[in-house]
C-alpha cells in the first residue's frame, strides 16, 4: 500500500492506494479532480501540479515551467502533490434580459429553472404561487473535469465515464438547488435544459450516436423525468447539436413572433446559430472550440476574480480592466477578443495573426502568444462562416438582419464592436445588437411559470431547419477565408 499526500488550502490529506497509477485517478478517486478541457490528453496544461516522491521520469509533454501534468504523471509509490487553492470566485451568468410572462405555472408551490452548460450550470428557484425569484446559484459544470467540450464529454462517456458524469451533473444541480432554495424543500417541479449532449449525460443515455456521423440523435427531447423525487420537463432539442438550450434561447427573445428578420448566436466552447426569416428557423452549430472560455489559453481562464475582462486603447496605449479589479491573474474570453482587436488597432498584430513581436504583453505575467492567436481564429472563423452559411441558405444579408441576439455567459460580457473589429461578427451590427444574458435559463423559467409556454417550444422545434455544416463546401470556403482578422461579411 502506498501514500499520495496531498497539500490543499495549507492542509495535508493523506490517499491511499495499492498500485502504480496516473495521477489524475489518484486524486480523482480521492475526490480532489483536476480540470481538463483538452480531455486529459496533455494539451492544454491546465492540471499542472508541484509532484514529488515516487514518480515516473517526466518527459517532455508532460511538464509545464516546472510541474507535472496530472494527466500525464505516473505515480510509482509514496510521493506529495501540491493543489492550487481554491479556484477564485468565478462570474457566472444568470441574469437574464428576456421579457415578462403571463403567470400560469407548473403545478406545485415551489420549482426550479436549470440550465445545464457545457462550462456552468445555473439555476433559478421561483414561488410558483407568484412568480417570485426566490434565489440563484450558479456553479463551473463539474464535468470538466473530463473534457471542456462537448465531444470530450462524448468520447468520456463511451469510454466508461457514463455514470461518473450523470453523478457529476446531478449532484451539481442537487447542490445549486439547496443553495438557492435556502429554506425550501427540493423544488415540486423543474424544468432542466441544455444541449443535447447535456441531457443525454444528465438521463444517463448512451451517447453513441452523437459520436459519428451522421451524427442523429436517438431522442430530442420534450419530454418528462423524475429528479430526485420531484418532475421535471426536459423541452425539445432542434438537433443533434442544437439543443434544448438554443430552443429555449429562441423562446425567450421571441423572435419567431415577429415578421422581421432575426439572428440569435449563443458564442461559446458550442458556437449555436439561429436564423429567423419567412416563418423558417434556420438552426446551425460549430464547432468553436473553449478558446472563448479561456480554454487552451498559454495565460487563459474562466470570468474568475482577477481574470482581464476588458482591454482598449486610450491615447495609443493599452488599458486592461480585471474582474474585482484586483491584479491580473489570467485573461477570459471577453478580455482576449478585446486584445486581439487592439493588437490589429495598433498593428502590433495583422490580418494574418502574426504578431510583430514574439508575444503581446497585457500586464505582469499575462501575454498573449502566438498560438492563443490561431486558437481564436479557428474558433472566429467557425461561427463567422456558420453565420455566413446561414444568410446564404435562408438567401438573405447581413444587412437584412433587424436584431442579432447574443445570448450566454461569454456573449454577455462581449464588446460587441471588438467582436466586429476581428470578424468574428458583421459590420455595423452593433445598433442592432440585443444581449440576452443567459436566454435558455430564461427561457426555462418562462415555461416553469407559464405551461403556455410549453406548446411555443414545441412550435418553434417544428419551425427549424437544420443546416448540416460538415462536409459542406460552402461552409469550408466561407471557413478558410474567415481565418483572416477582420474579414468581412
Amino acid at each position: 500500500m502506498f501514500e499520495l499526500t496531498v497539500w490543499k488550502n495549507g492542509i495535508a490529506h493523506k490517499v491511499s492506494f495499492e498500485q502504480a497509477a496516473f495521477l489524475d485517478a489518484i486524486l480523482e478517486q480521492a475526490g480532489f479532480s483536476r480540470p481538463h478541457p483538452c480531455g486529459g490528453h496533455g494539451n492544454c496544461g491546465k492540471c499542472a501540479v508541484e509532484l514529488s516522491g515516487a514518480v515516473s521520469e517526466p518527459n517532455e509533454q508532460e511538464m509545464l515551467a516546472g510541474k507535472r501534468l496530472s494527466c500525464q504523471a505516473l505515480v510509482l509509490g509514496d510521493a506529495t502533490v501540491v493543489l492550487p487553492d481554491e479556484e477564485l470566485s468565478m462570474r457566472i451568468e444568470t441574469e437574464t434580459g428576456a421579457g415578462s410572462y403571463v403567470l400560469s405555472p407548473m403545478p406545485g408551490t415551489v420549482g426550479a429553472a436549470v440550465d445545464i452548460g457545457t462550462t456552468t450550470v445555473a439555476v433559478k428557484v421561483f414561488d410558483l404561487k407568484t412568480g417570485d425569484c426566490l434565489g440563484t446559484a450558479a456553479a463551473l459544470n463539474p464535468q470538466t473535469s473530463e473534457a471542456a467540450d462537448v465531444m470530450g464529454r462524448i468520447e468520456a462517456a463511451m469510454n466508461g465515464s457514463l455514470s461518473l458524469l450523470q453523478a457529476q451533473v446531478t449532484d451539481c444541480i442537487a447542490s445549486l438547488l439547496e443553495q438557492a432554495g435556502k429554506s425550501w424543500d427540493m423544488p415540486d417541479f423543474l424544468v432542466i435544459t441544455g444541449n443535447t449532449t447535456m441531457l443525454y449525460l444528465l438521463t444517463g443515455r448512451n451517447p453513441e450516436s452523437l459520436s459519428h456521423a451522421p451524427f442523429l440523435a436517438e431522442t430530442l427531447f420534450d419530454t418528462d423525468m423524475e429528479f430526485s423525487g420531484s418532475q421535471a420537463y426536459l423541452p425539445p432539442c432542434m438537433n443533434a447539436f442544437v439543443g434544448a438550450d438554443i430552443t429555449c434561447a429562441v423562446l425567450a427573445s421571441e423572435m419567431c413572433r415577429s415578421d422581421k428578420i432575426s439572428l440569435l448566436c449563443d458564442i461559446g466552447t458550442n458556437g449555436e446559430i439561429a436564423l429567423w426569416k419567412d416563418g423558417v428557423l434556420y438552426v446551425t452549430s460549430t464547432a468553436a472550440g473553449p478558446a472563448f472560455e479561456g480554454a487552451g489559453i498559454s495565460c487563459g481562464c474562466g470570468s474568475v476574480t482577477g481574470a482581464i475582462d476588458k482591454v482598449w486603447l486610450e491615447q495609443g496605449e493599452l488599458r486592461i480592466h480585471t474582474i474585482g479589479e484586483k491584479h491580473p491573474v489570467g485573461i477570459c474570453g471577453s478580455g482576449l477578443i478585446d486584445a486581439i482587436a487592439c493588437g490589429l488597432q495598433s498593428s502590433q498584430i495583422d490580418e494574418t495573426g502574426a504578431l510583430e513581436e514574439d508575444d503581446f504583453p497585457l500586464a505582469q505575467d499575462v501575454v498573449i502568444q502566438q498560438k492563443d492567436i490561431r486558437a481564436v481564429q479557428l474558433a472566429k472563423a467557425a461561427i463567422a462562416a456558420g453565420i455566413e452559411t446561414l444568410l446564404e441558405t435562408a438567401e438573405t444579408s447581413a444587412e437584412e438582419i433587424e436584431t442579432l441576439y447574443i445570448t450566454g455567459g461569454f456573449g454577455s460580457h462581449l464588446d460587441v464592436a471588438s467582436a466586429v473589429e476581428i470578424g468574428l461578427l458583421p459590420p455595423g451590427i452593433e445598433s442592432r445588437t440585443v444581449v440576452l444574458g443567459n436566454a435558455a435559463l430564461a427561457g426555462a423559467a418562462r415555461v416553469l411559470l407559464n405551461q403556455g409556454e410549453k406548446g411555443e417550444l414545441q412550435r418553434i422545434a417544428g419551425l427549424s431547419r437544420h443546416v448540416n455544416l460538415g462536409g459542406n463546401p460552402s461552409f469550408n470556403e466561407k471557413y478558410i477565408d474567415h481565418m483572416i482578422l477582420g474579414k468581412d461579411f
